[in-house]
């Protein structure tokens, strides 16, 4: 019942916000009115971010190695002050994002509580390496296709942090073979 309630989050924030692009006439009651591609683009960052987080959190306590730990440090730090900016503006936005990260994300994190030791750190590394490449690509698409003009912002402030840490995130994992 748990897994499912997650998952439900993220599409039922997904539903809602599609509901309100069809419904809401920005110019009939002067709300934001947020196009769907913009809706589903928070969404989805918001739902990787809160999993960064998670992630992180169990890495943070569990990995074996400093350079992990200390990775997984600067990604609460980071992905936990993007979060933070991304819900700022998607209540400005009128957007409705997951309360909780997605039934995938919660598998992998309850996946990697089972590892312990070395084979914990190469896990934790070799998810943060998938996931950073998925949403440095997430963000790039974004900066060229989302309409508005704070949300682009955001993407285009956050961006470079990301691909930082995607190549931290490679090197680490180069590190751990």
């Amino acid at each position: 019942a748990c897994n499912n309630q997650a998952k439900d989050t993220v599409e039922t924030a997904d539903s809602v916000n599609a509901e309100m692009d069809t419904t809401t006439s920005a110019v009939e009651d002067g709300a934001a009115g947020v196009a769907e591609v913009d809706a589903k683009f928070a969404v989805d960052a918001a739902n990787g971010g809160m999993a960064e987080v998670a992630l992180s959190n169990l890495a943070f306590q569990n990995a074996t190695n400093a350079q992990v730990k200390s990775f997984a440090d600067m990604m609460i730090a980071d992905h936990g002050k993007a979060n933070e900016d991304l819900t700022h503006l998607a209540v400005a936005k009128q957007i409705t994002l997951p309360a909780a990260p997605g039934e995938p994300e919660q598998k992998t994190a309850a996946d990697l509580g089972q590892k312990t030791g070395a084979d914990f750190d190469k896990t934790y590394v070799d998810i943060m390496v998938k996931d950073h490449d998925k949403t440095v690509a997430l963000f790039e698409d974004a900066s060229k296709n989302l309409v508005d003009a704070e949300l682009k912002a955001f993407v285009n402030k956050t961006l470079p942090t990301l691909k930082a840490h995607q190549a931290h995130a490679h090197e680490l994992q180069k590190k751990l073979k």
